[in-house]
């Protein structure tokens, strides 16, 4: 059978890469769990770190993005994140709040877990 990406009498599928990113160190991965998560307008998630690496995408509103040692950048529907395992992001809604899917990726028996951090050392 020919393996072909046009459906009869329909348009090409369309394909667009939003994120090709390492997970460094390499973690085994037996689930994905996915939350849709939403925050209040101007509600600081501050800095954080999880246990393991998490990717997502912004659904509605804004939010200020920043992994530590990188510049901010303002995340708008549509657009997509990874926050890698151990190290510092901060993760603040705008003023019109935020939605977003958050996918972490989880070995056996393994839960997400955040731990707050004081002020990362950015720049």
């Amino acid at each position: 059978m020919e393996n072909t990406s046009v459906i009869p009498d329909q348009l090409p599928v369309a394909r667009e890469i939003l994120l090709d990113e390492p997970v460094s160190p390499a973690k085994p991965t037996s689930r994905v769990e996915v939350r849709r998560i939403a925050m209040p307008p101007r509600f600081a998630a501050g800095w954080h770190v999880h246990n393991g690496p998490v990717v997502g995408s912004v659904v509605a509103g804004t939010v200020h993005f920043q992994v530590e040692g990188g510049e901010e950048t303002v995340l708008e529907p549509g657009e997509v994140f990874h926050e890698p395992a151990g190290v510092p992001v901060r993760f603040d809604a705008g003023v019109e709040g935020a939605t977003f899917l958050a996918y972490f990726l989880l070995a056996d028996g393994e839960q997400p877990e955040i731990a707050l951090v004081g002020d990362a050392s950015v720049g």
